[in-house]
């Protein structure tokens, strides 16, 4: 298992539980107990988690999504080669929304040499990349700030996503399984990930293939709700046949599937 996956578990059950003793981590998770007490300590540097005897807390205010601080090194290649498939299908001039994450903002990047751009993101740290790339349009949807990965969330983001119409939406996502769909760790974001769909012609998910077959807390959408989802080139053949509407970054350009 991953060591950003290890403490993705890590902060669901802090956050759920509010307490988990360092031993009872390492059994669920099937790791020594060094192995905990670095995870901890990571954590705690991220100001995430509070050590104490025997275990950990949450901070107050943490959530179960890890900062950008302990993500946006992680699988930098197969990020940005699926940031360049999703790019891909945009043509200039259209309208895209960009959910936020450290993939979804390899899209941004890609999205560079793209011209007549509208791009609309909840994401500070997108928008700021954005706002420094000439020829877009940039629409930020505002909303109450989850300060540690730079996202807005809330009742006004929702409404403010009501009154567009777009061409694409690229969304983040915790986890992705045949049966429960697309799910999240962190509930507030859940019904702007359902507004972002709503408001696009095309939607498609954005995930690494270490997210494939795991369930989260939070259900977003069903396979059925969403356009594809883009991946890498480590996805198993025979999971990437079990969803039906995978894109891996070789193929993503040389099809583009019906909405479903």
């Amino acid at each position: 298992m991953l060591a950003s996956t290890r403490r993705r578990e890590i902060m669901h059950r802090l956050v759920t539980d509010g307490y988990v003793e360092a031993k009872a981590l390492a059994d669920m998770l099937g790791v020594d107990a060094s192995t905990i007490r670095r995870d901890l300590d990571a954590l705690e540097r991220a100001g995430q988690a509070q050590r104490t005897h025997g275990g950990a807390r949450p901070t107050p205010g943490a959530t179960a999504k890890l900062p950008y601080s302990m993500k946006e090194g992680e699988r930098l290649e197969d990020k940005a080669a699926i940031g360049e498939a999703a790019a891909a299908r945009v043509s200039d001039g259209e309208t895209v929304i960009l959910d936020s994450g450290s993939t979804t903002y390899e899209i941004a990047r890609a999205l560079r040499h793209h011209t007549g751009l509208t791009v609309i993101t909840n994401d500070l740290r997108i928008a700021k990349y954005i706002a420094e790339t000439p020829g877009v349009r940039l629409l930020v949807t505002g909303g109450e700030l989850l300060g540690s990965v730079y996202t807005l969330v809330g009742e006004h983001a929702i409404a403010f996503l009501s009154d567009y119409t777009v061409d694409w939406a690229f969304l983040g996502a915790d986890a992705v399984d045949i049966e429960a769909g697309i799910t999240n760790m962190n509930t507030l974001e859940v019904p702007l990930k359902r507004a972002m769909i709503t408001a696009a012609g095309q939607s498609f998910v954005v995930a690494d293939s270490s997210k494939f077959g795991r369930r989260a807390l939070a259900k977003v959408a069903g396979l059925d709700e969403i356009t594809g989802i883009i991946t890498d080139s480590d996805l198993d053949a025979d999971i990437s046949r079990q969803f039906g509407h995978v894109i891996i970054p070789a193929e993503a350009s040389n099809h583009s599937p019906p909405r479903t």
